[in-house]
Protein backbone atom coordinates (compact mmCIF):
# COMPACT_ATOMS: atom_id res chain seq x y z
CA UNK A 1 0.00 0.00 0.00
CA UNK A 2 1.11 3.60 -0.98
CA UNK A 3 2.32 5.80 2.02
CA UNK A 4 -1.22 7.54 3.56
CA UNK A 5 -0.84 11.04 4.19
CA UNK A 6 -4.08 11.77 4.35
CA UNK A 7 -7.43 10.43 6.38
CA UNK A 8 -11.11 11.50 5.26
CA UNK A 9 -13.98 10.62 7.33
CA UNK A 10 -17.88 10.61 7.15
CA UNK A 11 -19.47 11.90 10.37
CA UNK A 12 -22.60 10.12 10.75
CA UNK A 13 -22.63 6.25 11.49
CA UNK A 14 -18.75 7.11 11.59
CA UNK A 15 -17.54 9.35 14.28
CA UNK A 16 -20.60 9.60 16.08
CA UNK A 17 -21.69 7.09 18.76
CA UNK A 18 -24.07 4.17 17.94
CA UNK A 19 -27.67 5.72 17.08
CA UNK A 20 -28.92 3.72 20.44
CA UNK A 21 -27.06 6.14 22.09
CA UNK A 22 -27.38 9.15 20.15
CA UNK A 23 -29.85 10.61 22.71
CA UNK A 24 -33.05 9.63 24.85
CA UNK A 25 -35.32 12.23 23.00
CA UNK A 26 -37.30 10.69 20.22
CA UNK A 27 -36.18 10.36 16.34
CA UNK A 28 -38.14 12.38 14.14
CA UNK A 29 -39.97 9.55 12.13
CA UNK A 30 -41.18 8.40 15.76
CA UNK A 31 -42.54 11.87 16.66
CA UNK A 32 -44.10 11.55 13.36
CA UNK A 33 -45.54 8.24 13.67
CA UNK A 34 -43.82 7.59 10.28
CA UNK A 35 -41.87 4.01 9.38
CA UNK A 36 -38.20 4.26 9.29
CA UNK A 37 -37.57 3.17 5.93
CA UNK A 38 -39.83 5.48 4.39
CA UNK A 39 -38.22 7.95 6.45
CA UNK A 40 -34.95 7.28 5.14
CA UNK A 41 -36.24 7.46 1.73
CA UNK A 42 -37.20 10.98 2.09
CA UNK A 43 -33.90 12.15 3.84
CA UNK A 44 -31.28 9.71 1.00
CA UNK A 45 -34.15 9.97 -2.20
CA UNK A 46 -36.29 12.65 -1.79
CA UNK A 47 -34.49 15.43 -0.20
CA UNK A 48 -31.12 16.92 -2.00
CA UNK A 49 -32.08 20.86 -1.72
CA UNK A 50 -31.47 20.46 1.99
CA UNK A 51 -28.45 18.37 1.62
CA UNK A 52 -26.86 21.09 -0.77
CA UNK A 53 -27.89 24.48 0.97
CA UNK A 54 -30.49 25.59 -0.99
CA UNK A 55 -32.83 25.65 1.75
CA UNK A 56 -30.85 26.13 5.13
CA UNK A 57 -33.68 27.71 7.67
CA UNK A 58 -34.14 24.48 10.34
CA UNK A 59 -38.10 25.11 10.41
CA UNK A 60 -38.52 25.30 6.45
CA UNK A 61 -36.33 22.09 6.42
CA UNK A 62 -38.34 20.34 8.89
CA UNK A 63 -41.94 21.49 7.42
CA UNK A 64 -40.77 20.41 3.89
CA UNK A 65 -39.76 17.21 5.11
CA UNK A 66 -42.85 16.67 7.45
CA UNK A 67 -45.24 17.61 4.38
CA UNK A 68 -43.87 15.28 2.04
CA UNK A 69 -45.71 12.21 4.12
CA UNK A 70 -47.99 14.00 6.43
CA UNK A 71 -49.17 17.03 4.01
CA UNK A 72 -51.83 17.87 6.60
CA UNK A 73 -49.36 18.03 9.65
CA UNK A 74 -50.49 20.34 11.83
CA UNK A 75 -48.17 23.60 13.19
CA UNK A 76 -48.32 22.73 16.77
CA UNK A 77 -46.52 19.10 15.63
CA UNK A 78 -44.18 20.52 13.20
CA UNK A 79 -43.00 23.22 16.16
CA UNK A 80 -42.70 20.25 18.58
CA UNK A 81 -40.84 18.07 16.13
CA UNK A 82 -38.52 21.31 15.37
CA UNK A 83 -37.87 21.03 18.72
CA UNK A 84 -36.95 17.75 19.29
CA UNK A 85 -34.57 16.73 15.64
CA UNK A 86 -32.84 20.70 17.43
CA UNK A 87 -32.01 18.99 20.42
CA UNK A 88 -31.13 15.64 19.68
CA UNK A 89 -28.50 16.69 16.85
CA UNK A 90 -26.97 18.30 19.45
CA UNK A 91 -27.24 15.70 21.57
CA UNK A 92 -25.63 13.44 19.20
CA UNK A 93 -22.64 16.28 18.68
CA UNK A 94 -22.07 16.62 22.43
CA UNK A 95 -21.92 12.58 22.60
CA UNK A 96 -18.90 12.31 20.22
CA UNK A 97 -17.27 8.48 21.35
CA UNK A 98 -13.39 9.41 23.42
CA UNK A 99 -12.50 6.60 20.91
CA UNK A 100 -13.22 8.68 17.74
CA UNK A 101 -11.60 11.93 19.47
CA UNK A 102 -8.48 9.80 20.35
CA UNK A 103 -7.84 7.95 16.74
CA UNK A 104 -8.21 11.17 15.62
CA UNK A 105 -5.47 12.83 17.77
CA UNK A 106 -3.42 9.42 16.91
CA UNK A 107 -3.57 10.41 13.52
CA UNK A 108 -2.25 13.67 14.05
CA UNK A 109 0.56 12.64 16.09
CA UNK A 110 1.64 10.80 13.36
CA UNK A 111 1.31 13.46 10.92
CA UNK A 112 -1.82 13.05 9.02
CA UNK A 113 -4.01 15.54 7.15
CA UNK A 114 -7.59 15.14 8.64
CA UNK A 115 -10.91 16.30 6.82
CA UNK A 116 -14.51 15.65 7.63
CA UNK A 117 -16.69 15.25 4.64
CA UNK A 118 -20.10 14.87 5.56
CA UNK A 119 -23.52 15.19 3.97
CA UNK A 120 -25.32 17.27 6.06
CA UNK A 121 -28.03 20.29 6.71
CA UNK A 122 -27.98 23.30 8.53
CA UNK A 123 -30.03 21.97 10.74
CA UNK A 124 -28.16 18.28 11.63
CA UNK A 125 -24.72 20.76 11.90
CA UNK A 126 -26.01 23.58 14.19
CA UNK A 127 -24.37 22.63 16.83
CA UNK A 128 -21.22 21.23 15.44
CA UNK A 129 -19.04 24.24 16.03
CA UNK A 130 -19.18 23.29 20.17
CA UNK A 131 -18.44 19.76 19.56
CA UNK A 132 -15.49 18.08 20.37
CA UNK A 133 -14.79 17.00 16.92
CA UNK A 134 -14.52 20.91 15.71
CA UNK A 135 -10.98 22.23 15.28
CA UNK A 136 -9.67 18.53 14.91
CA UNK A 137 -9.47 18.52 11.35
CA UNK A 138 -7.29 20.31 8.70
CA UNK A 139 -10.47 20.48 6.57
CA UNK A 140 -14.15 20.59 7.13
CA UNK A 141 -16.76 20.06 4.16
CA UNK A 142 -20.70 20.15 5.11
CA UNK A 143 -22.39 19.62 2.05
CA UNK A 144 -24.94 22.20 3.07
CA UNK A 145 -21.92 24.80 2.77
CA UNK A 146 -20.34 24.08 -0.50
CA UNK A 147 -23.67 22.85 -2.92
CA UNK A 148 -22.77 19.10 -3.75
CA UNK A 149 -23.41 15.96 -1.74
CA UNK A 150 -21.64 12.65 -1.88
CA UNK A 151 -21.50 10.43 -3.91
CA UNK A 152 -21.27 13.36 -6.41
CA UNK A 153 -17.23 13.48 -7.97
CA UNK A 154 -17.50 17.33 -7.05
CA UNK A 155 -17.62 17.35 -3.51
CA UNK A 156 -14.70 14.55 -3.33
CA UNK A 157 -12.56 16.74 -5.59
CA UNK A 158 -13.08 19.95 -3.51
CA UNK A 159 -11.81 17.72 -0.04
CA UNK A 160 -8.92 16.80 -1.83
CA UNK A 161 -7.95 20.38 -3.25
CA UNK A 162 -9.13 21.72 0.20
CA UNK A 163 -6.70 19.37 2.21
CA UNK A 164 -3.93 19.64 -0.99
CA UNK A 165 -3.80 15.99 -1.58
CA UNK A 166 -3.98 13.18 -4.36
CA UNK A 167 -6.23 10.54 -4.24
CA UNK A 168 -3.86 8.08 -4.01
CA UNK A 169 -2.06 10.01 -0.99
CA UNK A 170 -5.89 9.46 0.64
CA UNK A 171 -8.00 7.16 2.61
CA UNK A 172 -11.95 7.85 2.96
CA UNK A 173 -13.86 6.56 5.83
CA UNK A 174 -17.02 5.66 6.28
CA UNK A 175 -20.29 3.74 6.96
CA UNK A 176 -21.00 3.76 3.20
CA UNK A 177 -24.93 5.76 3.55
CA UNK A 178 -25.50 7.62 0.41
CA UNK A 179 -23.18 5.25 -1.93
CA UNK A 180 -20.15 7.18 -0.54
CA UNK A 181 -17.66 4.35 -0.75
CA UNK A 182 -18.31 4.29 -4.41
CA UNK A 183 -18.06 7.68 -4.58
CA UNK A 184 -15.26 7.61 -3.36
CA UNK A 185 -13.54 4.90 -4.99
CA UNK A 186 -14.40 6.62 -8.16
CA UNK A 187 -12.80 9.90 -6.87
CA UNK A 188 -9.72 7.51 -6.93
CA UNK A 189 -9.69 7.20 -3.02
CA UNK A 190 -8.98 3.62 -0.95
CA UNK A 191 -11.89 3.23 1.01
CA UNK A 192 -12.25 1.83 4.50
CA UNK A 193 -15.81 0.45 5.29
CA UNK A 194 -16.91 1.15 9.05
CA UNK A 195 -19.45 -1.17 9.90
CA UNK A 196 -20.59 -0.89 13.97
CA UNK A 197 -23.40 1.38 13.77
CA UNK A 198 -24.64 -0.24 10.61
CA UNK A 199 -24.53 -3.64 12.31
CA UNK A 200 -26.51 -2.34 14.84
CA UNK A 201 -29.09 -1.02 12.48
CA UNK A 202 -29.19 -2.68 9.46
CA UNK A 203 -26.78 -5.41 9.70
CA UNK A 204 -28.35 -7.08 6.34
CA UNK A 205 -26.59 -4.33 4.15
CA UNK A 206 -23.65 -4.59 5.55
CA UNK A 207 -21.99 -7.32 3.13
CA UNK A 208 -22.75 -5.54 0.21
CA UNK A 209 -20.98 -2.32 1.93
CA UNK A 210 -18.76 -4.39 3.04
CA UNK A 211 -17.65 -5.65 -1.18
CA UNK A 212 -17.47 -1.90 -1.88
CA UNK A 213 -14.45 -1.11 0.42
CA UNK A 214 -10.26 -1.66 0.03
CA UNK A 215 -10.73 -2.44 3.55
CA UNK A 216 -13.32 -3.36 6.51
CA UNK A 217 -12.89 -2.26 10.38
CA UNK A 218 -15.68 -2.45 12.71
CA UNK A 219 -14.58 0.21 15.05
CA UNK A 220 -13.10 3.78 14.29
CA UNK A 221 -9.37 2.58 16.28
CA UNK A 222 -9.01 -0.02 14.50
CA UNK A 223 -7.97 2.43 11.38
CA UNK A 224 -4.74 2.89 13.50
CA UNK A 225 -3.74 -0.62 13.11
CA UNK A 226 -4.40 -1.00 9.55
CA UNK A 227 -1.97 2.17 8.97
CA UNK A 228 0.44 1.36 11.28
CA UNK A 229 0.28 4.31 13.36
CA UNK A 230 1.01 3.62 17.36
CA UNK A 231 -2.60 3.26 19.15
CA UNK A 232 -0.91 3.09 22.71
CA UNK A 233 -2.38 6.48 23.70
CA UNK A 234 -5.78 6.19 22.04
CA UNK A 235 -5.95 2.82 24.16
CA UNK A 236 -4.65 4.12 27.61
Amino acid sequence: MEPVRGVIFDLFHTLTARESEWSELPSTCELLGIDRVDWDRVLLESSRWRLVGEVRDPREIVERLARHLIPGIEEERLAKVLEMRTRRFADILARIPATSTRTLDSLRRAGMKLALLSNADALEIGAYADSCLARRFDVEVFSCDVGCAKPEPEIYALCLERLGLAPHECIFVGDGGSDELRGAKAAGLRTVFMSGAIEELWPERVAARRALADHHIRSIPEVLGWLGVDASEELA
